[in-house]
């Protein structure tokens, strides 16, 4: 994890792969201090990032099943039941939100 140093008003003004005597205070890769000064926004950690492309690989892989490409019983037992589950959740999720009729919600 890298060592940060800040100026008086509590601003990282430089990020260390070592600590010094100025910088001393270690911080995660994620935390929201240091994504903000390398320029991420701290809302785009990985788990968001890999919730979106989780959405992505699902909805790939209906669209192989759909063009007959790909079949569900193709993927590993644990990978249908995943994969089923995320779905049934889904659909629960849409049914509870759809109050103007819109299905593609989620």
């Amino acid at each position: 994890m890298p060592f940060v140093r800040r100026n008086p008003q509590g601003d990282i003004v430089a990020v260390l792969r070592d600590r010094e005597a100025d910088a001393d205070e270690e911080l995660s890769g994620d935390h929201p201090d240091l994504l903000s000064f390398i320029g991420r926004d701290p809302s785009e950690s990985f788990a968001t990032l890999d919730a979106d492309f989780i959405r992505v690989l699902e909805d790939l892989i209906d669209a192989l099943i759909d063009k007959g490409v790909l079949r569900v019983t193709d993927l590993p037992h644990g990978a249908q039941r995943k994969l089923s589950a995320r779905k049934g959740f889904r659909r629960k999720v849409i049914g509870a939100l759809d109050l103007l009729g819109d299905k593609d919600v989620i």
